[in-house]
């Protein structure tokens, strides 16, 4: 597993990669309080810490780089939150270097039909706190028919999350493989979110809600067509260029933080970083798929494309 501190000399690779300067010491006050508690450990459980994933919580976060990781935890997702602490203070360490204000909301999708725990939150957090956040959630590997619960989600970022200070819009990322529930009842949203809602939500138009203030992505595991139900589904309801098609999932974590990264303009340090961890062919293939899509809105770019690119979806200009 990964550690808190700043040694990457037992990294994989051959490369040589130190952190940057931004975010140094809440990196450093991480790794003093890991050292404390001793080795990281993620035990599987029989279920989550009801008091941090309560999705009845209204929470919110002053930081202007908020982040939210959404996992689908029914049948073969289930091991991903295990996939996620691992990397934990990787993710962090490389995005708060970036910009050192980062705070991340996790979240656990289930079910509504069948889940116990269909939906699991937490509250934003930073640093060494983010362990006992991510700690908290239970992959209950659920899940009865083959759609899942993704609009309540929606619908609880839309009305239980506030983010005053954002500057921009910032990064929702979901790891999934399959769609949605068209439809959302109040019953189970008031039952499972606390609310008091007399109308049923439209899923779709939630996740559309959700886009307007995120810059969500679809994170989709290897299953499944290109083009099938679920693509077109995810694609009406946060735009077909949004959904990102995984092709090595044990490279998960590193699609997530290329993607940020390349947005924020630090995709040549991600690189630097990755390949002091992974061999050259996997740095090149996270990169290549990566590179290939605007870092923006993440419409596709031509593989022809040469000199200066300018995007037809949201006018961003790159260099190529």
């Amino acid at each position: 597993m990964y550690s808190w501190d700043s040694d990457t000399s037992g990294w994989y690779g051959k490369a040589d990669y130190a952190y940057g300067k931004k975010g140094e010491a809440k990196r450093a006050a991480a790794a003093e309080r890991a050292k404390k508690q001793g080795p990281r450990s993620y035990e599987k459980k029989s279920a989550p810490n009801e008091k941090i994933i309560n999705p009845t919580k209204h929470i919110t976060t002053s930081s202007k780089n908020p982040l939210i990781i959404a996992i689908d935890v029914t049948g073969s997702m289930a091991s991903w939150p295990f996939e996620i602490f691992d990397r934990l203070p990787l993710l962090y360490n490389t995005l708060s270097q970036y910009r050192d204000d980062l705070e991340i909301c996790f979240a656990a999708i289930g079910d509504t039909k069948v889940d116990r725990w269909p939906l699991q939150v937490t509250s934003f957090a930073n640093g060494f706190d983010l362990e006992q956040q991510l700690g908290s959630l239970f992959g209950e590997g659920g899940g009865g028919d083959a759609a899942e619960s993704y609009g309540i989600f929606a619908h609880w970022v839309n009305t239980h999350i506030t983010i005053p200070n954002a500057e921009e819009k910032p990064f929702l990322i979901v790891f999934g493989d399959i769609y949605m529930h068209e439809t959302t009842s109040a019953s189970e949203i008031n039952h499972f979110l606390g609310d008091r809602l007399t109308h049923d939500v439209n899923s779709l138009q939630a996740w559309k809600e959700v886009s307007q203030k995120w810059n969500t992505w679809f994170l989709r595991r290897p299953t499944g067509e290109r083009g099938d139900k679920v693509d077109q589904q995810w694609g009406d309801a946060i735009g077909e260029q949004k959904i990102f098609h995984i092709e090595d999932e044990q490279r998960a974590v590193d699609y997530a933080m290329g993607l940020i990264a390349r947005a924020w303009g630090h995709f040549g340090n991600f690189q630097d970083n990755m390949r002091a961890r992974q061999s050259s062919d996997k740095v090149d293939h996270v990169s290549k798929l990566v590179e290939m899509i605007c870092p923006k809105c993440g419409a596709p770019i031509p593989v022809n494309a040469d000199g200066m690119f300018t995007c037809k979806y949201c006018g961003t200009t790159l260099k190529i």
